[in-house]
């Protein structure tokens, strides 16, 4: 029987390190601190807003929030983030997407220092994982391999398929398997032989956007399959890329959805902010 990667265990474990972490630092005087601003209010958005609240209050990490207007013009949004660059207090910024459609994600993405970026959605920081230079990773992927790395999984050599080529999942994902040595092979919605593609990967990362879609077709005997997918069902029952009950058979090792790598996501997030402090600040504890 399948591994379940028990995503909400290894994220309280790195919430654990991390509150030690900042502990010393602010031992040390300094105290990570991470700027929310939201805009709006969509649901969804603010649920993400609140459960970044409790992993900062949870981990020691000071925060603000900005709940702006939904009217809220993207030059003021703009000006606010100026605000937020400059202030030496603030180590990370984040804006929660999506915002409003009088405002560009882009320009706001390009406005956030890349030194403050705990997303890892700034065309710097996506440079510097491409490049292999230290940078912050987007939180989603980087929660991939820290699944992996706390569940045993040996990356170095192996064959690893990630389907799907979003620019804040697919392609980092991809690219922080070929920095832990995978042989990787990236699919997308033009990719011909998808499933004999799929069939070759000792490691499977799904992040496609379709419920259910990867069954046993896709899956090699053995395979370690991480679902980054999800998706509501009929009757609010959740579910991912993978269709689970199908391939529990075949594979080794699997990430469930939900409190597979979703619980993964906000805790990246809060060691961006710890890295990001620690690097504005100098400090080498």
């Amino acid at each position: 029987m399948a591994q379940l990667i028990d995503g909400k265990a290894i994220s309280q474990t790195i919430r654990g390190e991390l509150t030690e972490e900042v502990a010393r630092m602010k031992t040390a005087g300094i105290t990570p601190k991470l700027a929310v601003v939201q805009v709006g209010e969509d649901p969804a958005s603010t649920i993400y807003v609140r459960n970044k609240k409790r992993a900062c209050e949870q981990i020691g990490i000071d925060y603000l929030t900005y709940n702006l207007a939904e009217e809220t013009s993207e030059q003021e949004l703009l000006d606010l983030i100026n605000q937020l660059n400059r202030r030496e207090d603030v180590h990370g910024i984040l804006v929660q997407l999506p915002l409003p459609k009088q405002i560009n994600e882009k320009d706001i993405i390009l406005a956030i220092s890349p030194d403050k970026d705990v997303d890892g959605f700034h065309p710097v920081n996506m440079g510097r994982l491409a490049t292999g230079e230290d940078g912050f990773v987007s939180c989603t992927p980087a929660g991939v391999i820290e699944l992996l790395k706390y569940s045993g999984v040996e990356i170095d050599g192996k064959s690893c398929t990630v389907v799907g080529r979003s620019n804040n999942v697919g392609k980092p994902a991809a690219l922080l398997m070929l920095r832990e040595n995978a042989t990787v092979t990236i699919c997308h919605s033009h990719t011909k032989d998808l499933k004999e593609k799929c069939k070759t990967a000792d490691i499977l990362i799904c992040a496609i956007g379709k419920p259910k879609f990867i069954n046993h077709e896709y899956i090699k005997k053995g395979a370690v399959v991480i679902d980054i997918g999800i998706h509501r069902l009929e009757g609010k029952k959740l579910c991912g890329d993978v269709d689970r009950e199908d391939v529990m058979d075949l594979v080794s090792m699997i990430t469930p959805v939900p409190g597979g790598v979703g619980p993964m996501t906000v805790t990246m997030l809060m060691a961006n902010c710890v890295k990001a402090a620690k690097r504005l600040t100098g400090y080498k504890g």
